[in-house]
């Protein structure tokens, strides 16, 4: 039952961060020099065919696994353990009150019983794991605990997937929590001297292509995440109505930032309008529906967050400090790690949670 028990727990090897999406798959390998700083090691994108992957859903396991071996091979990394993530409506989390005092055979025995209730299929189909959110608590104290929980199936996807592709699965994370995990890390590159990390309320907007999530934290605390249905595919599409263009013409085109002269003034003036409004709209739904009134920075992140004029349409929309989630910020750069230039002026971009996985190296 519990092969999801590397959620929470500290990798003891350095690690892969394998990001699978709907368009393209992500790899990134991590170091961490002498003098504490890290440094991007290796760093490849493989691109999907539409089909493939659909909502997180592996759908075509053979070319998915060929795509990543390709991905391998282009990354010339030498590790081979992985973290690969589920998204986070494959994973069923909660925070559980148990008592204090127990050992760790207890604390599993009373996360099981807890986890029927959570839990909407047979317990012997589940992954589990769990970690305390407190230090250790004495008998007849209570302790809070934050469970995980995953179909077994779709963990054993992951894990016969990467042993296709020639690694081995070591951690297994929840998307949002690996993006968060590297936005996390930004913060303390930021130039603004207050308020302290964790007391900054962050709003981060992952665009991607078909679906635009929103996650609001504070410092280790998530607040609100949600997912919207708008994403850079609308960039895509108006590319293709302006110029008649197939959907494969305008993504490559778009990618390598070889459009018409009028382009900036048409189709991506009205993109970043209208993304500007959609994100807009997401923030203000959060600040209507919890108690605070604003939050203190906008993060955006995904390959359509660094287009043009975006984050200015953001910024004025939002009324808040807005920044570039560039993962690679602050690192250090080996000769092998080039990021990819078919990324909108700013590459790292696209790279947020593939990061945020290979972190699970230093931290969990």
């Amino acid at each position: 039952m519990w092969s999801f028990g590397s959620v929470f727990a500290r990798a003891a090897l350095p690690l892969l961060g394998l990001d699978i999406g709907t368009s393209q798959s992500r790899l990134v390998e991590l170091g961490r020099l002498a003098s504490g700083r890290l440094q991007l090691r290796c760093c490849a994108t493989e691109p999907l065919e539409p089909g493939w992957v659909h909502a997180g859903q592996v759908e075509q396991f053979d070319p998915v696994a060929q795509a990543l071996r390709s991905l391998l091979l282009r990354s010339r990394s030498k590790l081979r353990q992985v973290a690969m993530a589920l998204p986070a409506s494959a994973v069923i989390t909660r925070q559980i009150k148990l008592p204090g005092g127990l050992s760790e055979a207890e604390l599993e025995l009373e996360v099981q019983a807890e986890a029927n209730q959570y839990i909407p299929f047979p317990l012997d189909e589940a992954s589990l794991d769990f970690c305390q959110l407190e230090p250790e608590s004495t008998a007849g104290q209570q302790q809070a605990v934050l469970m995980a929980a995953a179909r077994k199936e779709r963990v054993q996807d992951l894990q016969g997937l990467a042993e296709a592709a020639g690694l081995t699965l070591a951690v297994l994370d929840i998307q949002p929590h690996a993006a968060r995990r590297a936005a996390a890390r930004l913060l303390d590159h930021a130039p603004s001297p207050a308020p302290a990390r964790e007391q900054l309320l962050v709003a981060l907007f992952e665009i991607n292509s078909r679906s635009t999530s929103l996650q609001v934290f504070q410092g280790e605390t998530l607040h609100y995440e949600r997912d919207q249905d708008f994403g850079a595919d609308g960039l895509i599409q108006g590319i293709m109505t302006q110029y008649g263009w197939s959907a494969q013409t305008a993504e490559r085109r778009a990618r390598a930032k070889a459009l018409p002269e009028d382009y900036p003034d048409t189709v991506l003036a009205y993109f970043c309008e209208k993304a500007a409004g959609e994100l807009g709209r997401a923030l203000q739904f959060f600040l209507n529906s919890t108690a605070h009134n604003q939050v203190d920075r906008v993060l955006l992140a995904g390959w359509a967050a660094g287009l043009p004029g975006l984050i200015e349409a953001v910024r004025a929309q939002t009324g808040v400090v807005c920044a570039l989630a560039n993962p690679f910020e602050g690192m250090d750069r080996c000769e092998l790690a080039s990021v990819g230039s078919d990324q909108p002026e700013h590459p790292g971009l696209a790279y947020l949670t593939a990061c945020g996985l290979a972190l699970r190296s230093f931290s969990p």
